[in-house]
């Protein structure tokens, strides 16, 4: 008989999730660009893991809505429309508020002093060379946000879209250049959305987000707009 008081020993990473973890960071980071194709021998030979798990892989990368299977073809990268942000973009405007609101309800005293954490880490961080660290934070923010809102469904579809984005977002369209300047504005959206939570207010919580969101959401068409002038 087993032992229930000895306490299990975690079990290494399965090679599949490790796949899983560098294929996500590749595409996040533009090195595997969008409507690229992915050929499994490659994948397997840069990655050093075999087929299996690589197969594995994309089969979850697929299910996260990150690249596609074409019928004999074969697996590559989803390529995004400029609407496709856009509506992403209306899909976060209508579901983000909802966390906030539900989130300045029944936020704790520690989650608010972790978001308090990454709001400060944030604005520490200026410039491109730290530009994918501040994304990391930003979207952490984000989703205690959404996680503090205790609506399951809410978190679950909250958590699916950061998956992909806006990692696609910033490696399909936007350079890193088009990015740099805009932290004031992203700090001064976030301080709104925590001191809001901070004073359990819901509506003003749900006011923010909202703005936040559309703020970002104007700046990718100035961008895409100026861009096309060019």
């Amino acid at each position: 008989m087993t032992d229930s008081s000895v306490s299990e020993v975690p079990q290494p990473k399965q090679l599949r999730d490790i796949a899983v973890e560098r294929l996500r960071a590749m595409i996040a980071q533009g090195r595997l660009r969008g409507g690229e194709w992915l050929r499994q021998a490659a994948l397997a030979a840069e990655l050093g893991i075999s087929y299996t798990p690589i197969r594995e892989a994309l089969k979850q990368l697929e299910a996260e809505g990150l690249v596609e299977h074409v019928p004999y073809r074969g697996v590559r990268v989803v390529k995004f429309r400029p609407d496709d942000i856009l509506d992403v973009y209306s899909i976060r405007m209508a579901l983000e508020p909802q966390a906030a609101y539900s989130a300045a309800q029944r936020i704790t005293e520690p989650e608010l002093a972790a978001l308090r954490d990454l709001y400060e880490r944030m604005c520490e961080l200026h410039g491109a060379d730290v530009l994918a660290r501040a994304r990391e934070l930003n979207e952490q923010f984000h989703l205690k946000i959404a996680e503090a809102s205790r609506r399951t469904y809410l978190i679950r579809t909250v958590r699916a879209i950061w998956t992909w984005f806006p990692k696609m977002l910033w490696s399909q369209f936007l350079p890193d250049s088009a990015l740099v300047g805009l932290e004031e504005q992203d700090n001064a959206e976030h301080a709104q959305i925590l001191g809001a939570l901070e004073a359990h207010d819901a509506e003003a919580a749900e006011r923010a987000m909202y703005h936040h969101i559309k703020s970002a959401r104007q700046v990718f068409i100035d961008i895409l707009s100026q861009r096309a002038q060019d």
